[in-house]
This record gives C-alpha cells, sequence and structure tokens, in this order.
C-alpha cells in the first residue's frame, strides 16, 4: 500500500510562522512533523509515499528529498495553488496507483499505529476508511457519527459524533466522478455516507490537529513529556 502526506496547505491560523517555513515542517520535540509521519509510515512497512506541495513547497521537497534517509521512496505532486483535500488527491492519482492508499495531513500529529491501515481489508462497499478521533475542545460537535458496525454516519443536529482525524484508507472510487480543480474532501465524503459506503472507527490515543501556534506549543508540551 502507498501513503500520501497532505502538505500543500498555506497555514493560514499559524501565521507568523508559516510566512517562511510551510506548516509540515514546523517542529514538535525538534522533529519536522512531516519527519515523524515519514519515520512512523517507513517502521510500518510502507515504501513509497507521495507528497503533494504548494506554499513553500520547494523547502519541503528540499529537506525530505527522494526519502532514501529513512528508507522510503518519495515523488511529489506539484500544485501551483492549493488544490484542497479532494483536488490534491485526485491530482496525485497518477503517482498512487489503483489500489487503496493510506492518506494523513501533514498537519496532524497522531500516535496511531499505522501498520493497523496497512493490513486492513476494505468491505466490498467500502470507498474509504477513516480514523475518527474524540472532540478537541476547538471541535465540540465533531464531524461523523459512527454506528456499532464500522459505518459512518451523518451528524444529527444538536448530537455530539466523532471528529475525523485527517488520517485513512482511500480507495479511486471514491473519486471516480470528480473532474480534476480545487475541491474540498468533505462533499465526497457526504456522497459516500448517503450511499452507505464510508466506513470508520474509534481511536482514543494521542492526537492534535496543529493548527494554531498555541496548539503547536501544547503539543511539544506533550510529546516532550513523552519522551
Amino acid at each position: 500500500m502507498r501513503a500520501m502526506i497532505l502538505a500543500a496547505g498555506v497555514g493560514e491560523r499559524m501565521r507568523p510562522l508559516t510566512e517562511r517555513t510551510p506548516k509540515p515542517l514546523l517542529r514538535v520535540a525538534d522533529t519536522p512533523l512531516i519527519e515523524h509521519h515519514i519515520r512512523r509510515l517507513a517502521a510500518a512497512g510502507f515504501s513509497e509515499i507521495v507528497i503533494n506541495v504548494a506554499h513553500l513547497g520547494e523547502q519541503i521537497m528540499d529537506y525530505c528529498a527522494d526519502g532514501s534517509q529513512w528508507g522510503v521512496t518519495i515523488v511529489y505532486s506539484p500544485e501551483g495553488s492549493p488544490l484542497e483535500t479532494a483536488g490534491g488527491i485526485v491530482n496525485a492519482l497518477p503517482l498512487l496507483g489503483d489500489k487503496p492508499f493510506l492518506v494523513v495531513n501533514g498537519d496532524i500529529w497522531i500516535d496511531y499505529p499505522f501498520e493497523k491501515l496497512a493490513a486492513y481489508c476494505l468491505r466490498a462497499d467500502e470507498v474509504a476508511h477513516l480514523v475518527m478521533v474524540k472532540n478537541p475542545p476547538q471541535h465540540t460537535f465533531g464531524d461523523f457519527q459512527l454506528d456499532d458496525e464500522g459505518w459512518v454516519r451523518s451528524l444529527e443536529s444538536g448530537a455530539y459524533g466523532w471528529t475525523y482525524a485527517g488520517l485513512g484508507i482511500y480507495t479511486t472510487a471514491l473519486f471516480a466522478a470528480m473532474p480534476e480543480g480545487k475541491m474540498p474532501l468533505r462533499p465526497l465524503l457526504d456522497a459516500a455516507i448517503t450511499r452507505g459506503q464510508l466506513g470508520g472507527e474509534r481511536y482514543m490515543g494521542q492526537w492534535q490537529d496543529v493548527g494554531t501556534p498555541d496548539r503547536l506549543q501544547e503539543l511539544n508540551n506533550i510529546v516532550k513529556g513523552l519522551i
């Protein structure tokens, strides 16, 4: 299974930190976020990684190079301007191949065991499988609900659900009808829910959306305490 790290975002909420440094290169415990992902993907047996780049993307390509320092092969999917999540994945599909692939956001921290997703077999109707986490303070109600059989459901008004962690397995079928260009992921996920084709699981381990400088500092304090 190949893996894709989403690294093309501008990181508006992280300014001024991201004015000169792309968010995936911001450091947690003295190591760039993206390197944490690469090291853990390599340890889980992933040997081929695709990284999409746009904002200050040359810095990411210079730092990660061809991936040989971590024992993996890295190829890049450049975007003239950020295509958002779904658009970025569609743009990278020629590099990802026809089989299911892992996608992880480059601006999250998670200690989920990637080898578990590498070994996961999608069900017959499952076009994607999302990892869900407890709702953080800034996202009280969450994104989706998850039923007892592991199918993702739409979040009912006023109900508490689970937050999409920015990690999952995807198939090309999810993007089959989508044209190239800028597009968010959420409409495709909602359509898959309507068809009963979106699976998921809960993860109760460490996770952080590194969306602001304060959250980055909080994460550094947590991770340094674990080392």
